[in-house]
């Protein structure tokens, strides 16, 4: 069950959340505190998608606690705001057929062509083994204060 705070739409969520924007990830610490991330991110069929190393903090917190908030603000005067949180299921890379896919919607909205999308996933590639998070939100909150 979605629990919606919302100032905006559905269809003003969607599309204030178009642009490719920076997401800040928050998980939980073993010792209680939030670990903030600032992510790429892929919103599609009312889910966050976001890649991470299977090194990194935020997916062994993910690992262990598997919830997730996600905040995306908007840019300069643009007072709008969406947060969701919810549960996270991980998906490391290979695991399914529909990750590598994924990972190249979610670089790909970050550059403006398919060679620099390319070049940034070979690099990244040389670097440790990635999974997906994919957050279903149980709670979103929409602010417009524009």
């Amino acid at each position: 069950m979605v629990i919606p705070y919302l100032d905006m739409s559905h269809a003003e969520i969607v599309a204030f959340l178009q642009p490719p924007l920076l997401a800040i990830v928050g998980t939980n610490r073993v010792n209680g505190a939030p670990q903030l991330s600032p992510v790429w991110y892929l919103y599609e069929d009312d889910k966050i998608y976001v890649s991470m190393h299977m090194e990194s903090a935020k997916y062994k917190n993910l690992s262990r606690d598997p919830r997730m908030t996600v905040c995306i603000a908007g840019e300069n005067l643009d007072a709008r705001a969406v947060t969701f949180s919810g549960p996270v299921a991980l998906f490391p890379s290979g695991s399914q057929p529909w990750i590598d896919d994924v990972e190249w919607k979610i670089v790909r909205r970050y550059y403006d062509s398919d060679e620099g999308a390319r070049r940034y996933l070979e690099s990244d590639n040389d670097a440790a083994e990635s999974a997906i998070a994919v957050l279903s939100p149980n709670k979103i909150i929409a602010q417009n204060y524009n």
